[in-house]
């Protein structure tokens, strides 16, 4: 009998922007101070994109990656994008990873939205696509410029996000390498919980245009202003509840499917959101804290590129060697959650 078709991380690479900002240039911005901000979410600087896009992340991570892999562009069979800040509506910014690394044409490229979840969703789907045989390699890259979405006048929002991208070469293995248990989740009863509106509405509809007709100018503008922004919005402390209820059991349920226990995970990397949160999770799990893996005190919430970011980073630390059994897990807005396990 054959042995179990796995789906092996084979590289990994990262990209954040050179500006950095830091809690006190954020205490000229809003009313906050670096002490509020760092006790609160153990964040001290975050990186912002000021000239490059989500494509121009997305593609100096994977060309890392490949490195990573020793592989080139040529044997990439599929490219998976996670990403809520897209180069455009569409095209894809997958689409625009291929077309820039020189991906050959009829490789299947697309995105995925599901927020700071993103990474790991499209890890689970180009997962799939390797077990079952249809790909033998595919490029999956987690990338967000949430700078471009917040409301910079917000301090509950504004202090906690920055902009990066962070990508791994998947390859096909019949060793005991690979991913062994993996799950996505949503929830959208609870979308208001965590969302960006990020669009207007059209103004062409009967109703709409009757209303703007009868209106004076000043009405207009008042009404204009009473628009849900499009910014980034969140309910911090029900959001907090929520996340370590939903990762904790999402944990639980990967460890149960591929048949181990919390205490063989040499390492945890979560999703960088707050740390009170990766805490909180922490602590549920009783993991030692030296088998937790955390970066976000210099990059903040990088969404869907904070996962594969602090995995390319623990690995060229050497905190992860061949054989050891690694757990990611993320949370973010859908509502949306999700985990994997796998052995290096």
């Amino acid at each position: 009998m054959g042995q179990t078709l796995r789906a092996k991380i084979a590289g990994t690479g990262s990209y954040v922007p050179e500006k950095v900002l830091t809690n006190k240039e954020l205490e000229s911005m809003v009313d906050t101070t670096d002490e509020w901000i760092t006790t609160r979410t153990g964040i001290r600087e975050r990186r912002i994109a000021v000239s490059e896009s989500s494509t121009d992340m997305a593609v100096h991570a994977a060309e890392r990656a490949l490195k990573s892999a020793g592989v080139s562009a040529a044997d990439i069979e599929l490219v998976v994008v996670g990403t809520v800040t897209p180069e455009m509506t569409f095209p894809s910014t997958a689409c625009f990873v291929q077309s820039r690394l020189g991906i050959k044409s009829g490789v299947p490229a697309f995105d995925l939205s599901a927020a700071c979840s993103g990474f790991l969703y499209a890890l689970d789907v180009a997962e799939k696509y390797i077990v079952s045989g249809i790909v033998k390699r595919a490029l999956v890259i987690g990338v967000d410029r949430f700078s471009e979405i917040i409301d910079w006048t917000d301090r509950s929002t504004c202090v906690l996000f920055g902009d990066g991208a962070g990508a791994v070469v998947l390859s096909g293995t019949k060793g005991k390498s690979g991913i062994m248990a993996s799950n996505i989740h949503s929830d959208g009863r609870k979308w208001d919980m965590l969302y960006a509106p990020g669009k207007g509405r059209c103004p062409f509809g009967k109703e709409n245009a009757k209303k703007d007709s009868d209106k004076t100018e000043s009405a207009k503008k008042e009404s204009a202003e009473k628009e849900t922004p499009p910014y980034l919005a969140m309910s911090g402390n029900e959001t907090f509840k929520v996340a370590v209820r939903t990762m904790v059991a999402s944990i639980k349920e990967a460890l149960k499917a591929a048949k181990v226990s919390a205490d063989d995970v040499k390492l945890l990397i979560p999703h960088q959101a707050n740390q009170r949160i990766i805490e909180a999770t922490r602590q549920r799990l009783k993991l030692p804290k030296e088998r937790l893996f955390m970066n976000l005190d210099k990059y903040g919430n990088t969404s869907a590129g904070s996962i594969p970011i602090a995995l390319d980073e623990a690995y060229r630390q050497g905190r992860i060697k061949r054989g050891d059994i690694i757990l990611f897990v993320a949370f973010g807005g859908g509502l949306t959650w999700s985990s994997a396990a796998l052995r290096w």
